[in-house]
Order: C-alpha cells, then sequence, then structure tokens
C-alpha cells in the first residue's frame, strides 16, 4: 500500500507563486513516474506535469513555462513549483505515481487563484 500525502495548496492572487508537494510513503519496492493531475469544476481531470525516474520532465501546454516539476527519488517526494498563476489554474490538484506497477493518487489539495 502507498499513501500519498499533498501539501501547498491554497489561495493566491493572479501572478503569484505555490508550491506544491507530495511525500509517498509505505511499502515501495520501486518508483516510476511522479506526477500532478488537476481538475477544475465541471471539468476532466487533466495532466499537469509528471516526471519520471530519471528525472525526465513532460508538461501540459498549458503551463509550460510557467510550471517545474521535480523529485528527490531518496525521499520519495515529487515538487510542483507553480510560478505566474492565473485564475484558470484553480483546481484540485492531485498527486500521482506509479509504484510498483501500480498507480496511487493522493486525495488532492486546493489551488485557488484570484483575479
Amino acid at each position: 500500500q502507498v499513501h500519498l500525502v499533498e501539501s501547498g495548496g491554497g489561495l493566491v492572487q493572479a501572478g503569484g507563486s505555490l508550491t506544491l508537494s507530495c511525500a509517498a510513503s509505505g511499502t515501495i519496492y520501486s518508483i516510476n513516474t511522479m506526477g500532478w493531475y488537476r481538475q477544475a469544476p465541471g471539468k476532466q481531470r487533466e495532466l499537469v506535469a509528471r516526471i519520471t525516474s530519471g528525472g525526465s520532465p513532460n508538461y501540459a501546454d498549458s503551463v509550460k513555462g510557467r510550471f517545474t516539476i521535480s523529485r528527490d527519488n531518496a525521499k520519495k517526494m515529487v515538487s510542483l513549483q507553480m510560478n505566474s498563476l492565473k485564475p484558470e489554474d484553480t483546481a484540485v490538484y492531485y498527486c500521482n505515481v506509479l509504484a510498483d506497477g501500480r498507480s496511487w493518487t493522493g486525495q488532492g489539495t486546493q489551488v485557488t487563484v484570484s483575479s
């Protein structure tokens, strides 16, 4: 069983920054891809960013140049630095980890960007 704990969400004005963090715990033998998804009210969940075990990142077009994903393999953590936030970034952000052949998703953390 893998347990994911997210932190760092909150309310910020447009143009501001937030950093989300996610820590994985439990009996974990191998972590592959780590990433973040988000879901805004009335919309489908979408990929924001993900990073491979080798450190290669991949971003949604809507966040390229503004968001940076990173991971600490020793600490089993993934972070998402979000800059130049826009009201359309408002959503619940979910950490997702592919570990031991299974996909695990956290409970989510709310990010609200006011205009």
